[in-house]
């Protein structure tokens, strides 16, 4: 017997975060299954401490038809005792492996997307595992040389031509090569991803002012003007380079349907400020479809029952809005 039902798989990520509380508070009243991925007596220590029922959690059985509205937890071997909000290195390979396994379900098609939850970079690295960032670890994962961060709030999606370098190497890698990957990504997924037809595309200069005409910095007049213009033959349509000062105001925002900027703090703390707890992170480029909440493992607030699960239930909708 099979079943209509499509399958969205959840990494609960850093254990000793809020990740683990989320799913455990997770309300299941999608029109799909969901299968989280997490260690049952992590989970159980977590269920006691906030005071929530665990037994309704039933394991994972690949066999069986998927149930729409149904949750289930495929269990993951935890490498060290865990306490809420204290990190331990011992645990990092517990979230990449959780990682992995969920991009390899949505390869093989035994899920129809993935969602994260949060996870500690730096606990990652201090383990001796060299990691920026869930978009480049998942990347890798699928063979994908480019992919494309993107957040997005109700009335605003910013993606980063950049994502998680120092500021100090921005400038070298914003190429003509590498703005063309990403703006053809970004282009291709609003159509096929998110049914825009025509996306129209604000895009942010990297300098002071967009480089008033090369008195503060020539990279507008060199690469991405001459960029833009290539890619409008293409049929795209792509305004700016605009100064990020400004570009961020209804009256330019209310006709687009995406922001490009130039690194990650160019355009995240407007987005954050308009929507932090009720946006969405979306990897755009990759052969799966990944969705991610907008804020980090919240370590002070893990095992207290105060974690807000907006972004998640955001998350799980985007993905399922992108299934179409």
């Amino acid at each position: 017997m099979t079943s209509n039902v499509k399958r969205i798989v959840l990494s609960s990520g850093e254990p000793a975060g809020i990740g683990p509380d989320l799913c455990l508070k997770l309300n299941n009243d999608f029109p799909i299954e969901i299968v989280i991925l997490g260690n049952r007596s992590l989970f159980q220590q977590r269920a006691n401490t906030l005071g929530l029922e665990l037994d309704e959690l039933a394991d994972y059985r690949p066999e069986q038809p998927a149930q729409a509205g149904h949750c289930c937890l495929l269990d993951i071997p935890l490498t060290h005792h865990c306490t809420a909000g204290k990190l331990d290195q011992a645990n990092a390979d517990y979230v990449l492996t959780m990682l992995r396994r969920a991009t390899q379900g949505c390869l093989d098609g035994e899920f129809s997307a993935m969602v994260t939850a949060p996870i500690h970079k730096g606990n990652i690295n201090d383990a001796g595992i060299s990691f920026s960032g869930h978009t480049e670890f998942l990347a890798k994962l699928c063979h994908t040389k480019t992919p494309v961060m993107m957040l997005a709030t109700k009335g605003l999606r910013v993606a980063l031509a950049t994502t998680h370098i120092p500021l100090h190497q921005v400038a070298n890698a914003i190429t003509s090569e590498k703005l063309e990957t990403v703006l053809t990504i970004l282009y291709q997924d609003l159509t096929s991803k998110f049914a825009i037809s025509t996306p129209r595309i604000l895009v942010c200069g990297l300098n002071p002012h967009a480089g008033e005409d090369g008195h503060i910095g020539r990279e507008e007049l060199d690469i991405i003007i001459p960029l833009l213009d290539k890619l409008r033959t293409q049929g795209m349509d792509l305004i700016g380079p605009l100064p990020a000062d400004t570009l961020f105001t209804p009256d330019k925002l209310k006709h687009a349907d995406a922001v490009l900027a130039m690194y990650h703090d160019q355009g995240l703390p407007v987005l954050k400020h308009m929507g932090f707890g009720r946006a969405v992170n979306v990897t755009l480029g990759l052969p799966i479809i990944r969705t991610s909440v907008d804020h980090g493992t919240a370590l002070d607030l893990a095992g207290t029952g105060k974690a807000d699960s907006g972004s998640l239930d955001i998350a799980i909708n985007t993905a399922i809005d992108m299934m179409h």
